[in-house]
């Protein structure tokens, strides 16, 4: 690969390697190889090691967005977002019947399909702007495709089609890619990072990731993102929330009600004042939770941003307040 390395880059190579020998000198279980969620094993305790390690902090410095806690939000990462259309929008459902609550101050929408133009407009109407990235699995539809080389690619993710996980161990590798990716953002005036795919060592990924490669890769994103001046959110890896918290300035999560999860999230991200946004899928199909009773008054007491959405995330929403 013929790129030449960002200052910010390096620096943070540096750092997560110190932080990635602190994770191993503490005792850390390195957990298992691959195998299916809840196989790779988790440390009985880590959050000290780990939260010490990094040289940056949630929160990336004067002038970084953070959203409030209680925020009214879409998700939209299934085509580039038509600003006409109250669907893409989130001012319906995703039938598009009305709906009753504050229309979004923030929207999440994919690096590659938004230009500028968009995030300007939405800018213009009072709401920030996150940008979705995968930085766990390699896409063979992204512009960016051929920057991958053979080294990095492991098993298919089988939830998505075109997808492969990435030996996150490689972060000399893997970093300058994320790193271009996240100026493609910034550069388009995103607000924040949306980081996606960043649980691989608790899946058939096809390398022996360890939990701790798992906490390194993922603390590199997290500065790397607050040294480019944007907010970072964890997105899933709910297992590694009690160490990870303090890198990320807020999370999203998907179905911690259907898997009975979410308390991890109160005690770590709310606790410490940091917005929970959270997703319930409308798929009768996969048995996911499609009945907002079951979950909506629970999260309006702990304060969620909580949403059942379409499965493909291609429009509308249905807001719990």
């Amino acid at each position: 690969m013929n790129r030449s390395w960002p200052a910010v880059v390096k620096s943070l190579i540096v750092v997560l390697a110190a932080a990635h020998v602190a994770c191993g000198d503490a005792g850390v279980d390195p957990g298992g190889a691959g195998g299916s969620p809840g196989s790779s094993g988790t440390p009985a305790s880590t959050s000290t090691s780990s939260a010490s390690a990094s040289s940056t902090s949630a929160g990336g410095g004067p002038g970084v967005w953070i959203p409030a806690l209680e925020t009214s939000w879409h998700w939209m990462i299934d085509h580039p977002l038509d600003l006409d259309d109250p669907r893409d929008m989130g001012l319906v459902d995703p039938t598009g019947a009305p709906i009753e609550s504050p229309p979004p101050t923030v929207y999440d929408l994919d690096w590659e399909f938004t230009p500028a133009e968009t995030v300007a407009a939405l800018h213009a109407k009072g709401a920030k702007v996150i940008c979705y990235v995968d930085v766990g699995a390699f896409e063979d539809y992204r512009p960016d495709a051929g920057d991958f080389p053979a080294s990095v690619k492991g098993n298919p993710d089988y939830h998505w089609e075109g997808s492969f996980w990435l030996d996150i161990r490689q972060i000399d590798v893997l970093g300058p890619i994320m790193q271009a990716r996240f100026q493609v953002c910034k550069d388009k005036g995103f607000d924040a990072i949306e980081p996606d795919e960043v649980d691989g060592y608790a899946n058939d990924s096809g390398f022996p990731l360890r939990y701790e490669d798992q906490i390194a890769y993922n603390v590199f994103i997290a500065d790397l993102a607050h040294s480019m001046g944007m907010s970072v959110g964890l997105k899933g890896d709910i297992e590694q929330a009690e160490d990870l918290w303090p890198y990320f300035d807020w999370t999203l999560n998907e179905q911690c009600f259907e898997y009975e999860e979410c308390e991890i999230l109160v005690d770590t991200f709310l606790a410490n004042g940091k917005a929970v946004f959270e997703v319930e899928y409308d798929d009768p199909f996969s048995g996911h939770m499609t009945d907002r009773s079951l979950f909506c008054e629970q999260a309006n007491a702990w304060g969620f941003n909580s949403m059942e959405m379409p499965l493909d995330l291609d429009g509308g929403r249905w807001p719990c307040r």
